[in-house]
């Protein structure tokens, strides 16, 4: 048995390996890791599955592949969990992703934003920090490029919108 990509501490048997298959996640948080493992073992139809119906219109799985696939994943790091849990219809949850593309190390930080879909937890999209200055250390995304908030979708139709 080998423990589980997301950093619970748990077997992937035990942890995101159930989710991945394609069972409920209890709660946003289990979720939220449930889908980096995704990403970590190159699940993509787990990644879409995960997705809110309106998250899943624009998703392009050629891209969220091709994303998965030439990082190198290094660890996922829960920074702050609200609401979320098996009684709750809407969750977000703070997390921080290290990786390395490119031969550079990178950090990719969001709150992902989760809600109730059928009464499993799905991922709605994500939030920006108010008030915190951003700093870019890395290329610019190119319009065509897989957004790297994770989504799956070019950054032009997800989270370059309104850039």
């Amino acid at each position: 048995m080998s423990s589980c990509p997301c950093g619970s501490g748990s077997t992937f048997e035990a942890c995101c390996g159930p989710i991945l298959g394609g069972a409920p996640a209890p709660t946003a948080e289990a979720l939220m890791r449930s889908r980096y493992t995704a990403y970590v073992k190159h699940d993509v139809a787990h990644l879409e599955r995960s997705l809110s119906p309106d998250q899943r219109k624009d998703f392009d799985a050629a891209a969220a592949k091709q994303w998965a696939e030439s990082a190198e994943w290094h660890g996922l790091t829960i920074l702050k969990t609200e609401q979320g849990g098996p009684d709750d219809k809407l969750g977000a949850v703070h997390f921080s992703a290290k990786f390395k593309m490119e031969g550079e190390e990178r950090e990719h930080l969001e709150i992902a934003l989760f809600g109730r879909d059928d009464g499993r937890w799905v991922y709605t999209g994500q939030v920006d920090e108010p008030g915190k200055t951003v700093r870019r250390e890395t290329p610019k995304i190119g319009r065509n490029d897989p957004c790297p908030c994770g989504s799956g979708k070019k950054y032009k139709k997800c989270c370059g919108v309104a850039a």
